[in-house]
């Protein structure tokens, strides 16, 4: 039996760690290796150092925290820089492939066409005499005075017909949207937030003597969110510049075509959008880790507790 000696042991506990095997010309020292790429996936480390070996030079790859770097001796790292470009050059990433926009959400684009429209049934058209209106409305000088519940109710209340299936409609469409990209109860949760928003704003901009109803407050809320996820996804694409911003465009050529009419409120309109665009940029970054089921319905359900809770507190 052949007898280890303290110098076999020795060059073994010197043995380097794992790298690529690659035909070398001279040992690379620790002190003249230079990391000049790094990556999470051991297969693209091993394929930049075949193409660097490929051109007489020396690479190996090792161990870091995070992945695997690509490391050459400092006197080739210009060629090996020069070899890494051109092999790229020749040989292109295959682009990224396109996420398809979500389908709109038509089960909560029915629920948000049914609610508004059975309310409607329910209140009537605007008459301030009814109580529906004398206490729900959008009353500045009362949400100034405290009567925040007025900034959520009034989203129920219509002036019309016309108004309410106009907003039945555009909210099965808007609002279904964001319920498809976010969820229904962080959707829903989010446009009547973005609404009572733009309501208080509103409030706080017009100051005492002006009242409005209806849900198109909270719909261009929900143009917005759409417009700031739409941003989102364009940087996730890599557009950048105005391009980048087209999404949240749109939502203002809306505003300009669909909310500016005669009998609209503007103010309302565009600070729901604004109300909407801010929500949406919070939550965008987090649309990869959106609530389960069970936290979707959570969501849902304390929406519908705060509608409930200040049509409560306003016909007390």
């Amino acid at each position: 039996m052949k007898h280890e000696t303290s110098r076999d042991r020795g060059c073994e506990s010197q043995t380097p760690s794992p790298m690529l095997r690659v035909p070398r010309e001279r040992p690379m020292s620790e002190a003249a290796s230079v990391s000049i790429r790094t990556t999470r996936a051991r297969p693209l480390a091993d394929e930049w150092a075949l193409v660097l070996a490929a051109e007489g030079l020396h690479p190996r790859v090792v161990r870091v925290p995070g992945g695997f770097a690509l490391e050459v001796a400092g006197d080739e790292v210009d060629r090996a820089f020069a070899a890494l470009a051109a092999y790229a050059h020749e040989n292109p990433a295959a682009p990224a492939p396109r996420t398809p926009e979500p389908p709109i959400d038509l089960t909560a684009g029915l629920v948000i066409f049914c609610v508004l429209l059975v309310f409607f049934a329910i209140t009537g058209p605007r008459d301030y005499r009814v109580a529906w209106f004398a206490r729900g409305s959008a009353d500045t000088e009362r949400i100034l005075d405290g009567e925040a519940w007025r900034t959520v109710t009034a989203l129920t209340l219509h002036a019309d017909t016309g108004h309410a299936v106009g907003n039945a409609l555009a909210g099965t469409l808007f609002v279904g949207a964001v319920c498809s990209s976010l969820g229904f109860g962080l959707g829903s949760a989010l446009v009547l937030a973005s609404g009572a928003a733009g309501n208080g704003a509103n409030a706080l901009l017009r100051g005492p003597g002006y009242h409005s109803v209806g849900a198109s407050t909270a719909i261009f809320g929900a143009v917005g969110i759409l417009g700031a996820l739409g941003v989102r996804r364009h940087r996730l694409r890599g557009v950048s510049g105005r391009r980048a911003f087209a999404p949240a465009a749109a939502g203002l050529a809306l505003l300009a075509m669909l909310g500016t009419g005669d009998r609209a409120d503007l103010s309302g309109h565009l600070l729901g959008l604004l109300a909407g665009i801010l929500l949406g940029a919070a939550v965008a970054p987090l649309t990869r880790a959106l609530p389960g089921a069970f936290g979707q319905a959570l969501l849902a359900a304390a929406a519908l507790a705060v509608l409930l809770a200040c049509w409560t507190a306003a016909l007390a």
